[in-house]
């Protein structure tokens, strides 16, 4: 459903906001081993999640990725559209440009609701929350 990049994102995010949770701060080589992502693409990605300001980093011998204050409550909404844009929650599931009550596709009338309970699940669920949750 989403793109590589944005998986690996929201699980870097998930990851590093957990291990913030027991006082650590994880580097690119960790977060890539424990999301199961490449070494090069998962430190391309958190180089951006940085720029955007998801994620913070530090260098040297106490360096890695946490979060402040400010980043507390991202939802997976705000980094999928960041990262994708918005179009997985407004777009057509036919892939039409003109799809709308007036004018629906074949999978309109199925197709909205699924795409409304993405949004909602996304915009209500943050990082934090994941990275707490318990298996």
């Amino acid at each position: 459903m989403f793109s590589k990049e944005t998986e690996y994102a929201n699980r870097s995010l998930v990851y590093i906001k957990a291990r913030n949770n027991e006082g650590s701060t994880p580097g690119v080589v960790e977060s890539a081993r424990e999301i199961e992502s490449p070494q090069f693409f998962t430190a391309k990605i958190l180089h951006k999640l940085v720029k955007m300001g998801f994620v913070a980093s530090r260098k040297g011998r106490n360096g890695g990725f946490y979060f402040d204050a400010k980043q507390q409550e991202v939802t997976l909404r705000e980094v999928i559209v960041a990262i994708e844009g918005e179009k997985i929650f407004t777009g057509c599931g036919f892939g039409l440009h003109q799809c709308d009550e007036t004018h629906p596709c074949p999978l309109h009338d199925e197709y909205a609701p699924l795409r409304d309970a993405l949004n909602h699940l996304t915009a209500t669920r943050t990082i934090s929350d994941l990275a707490t949750k318990k298996d």
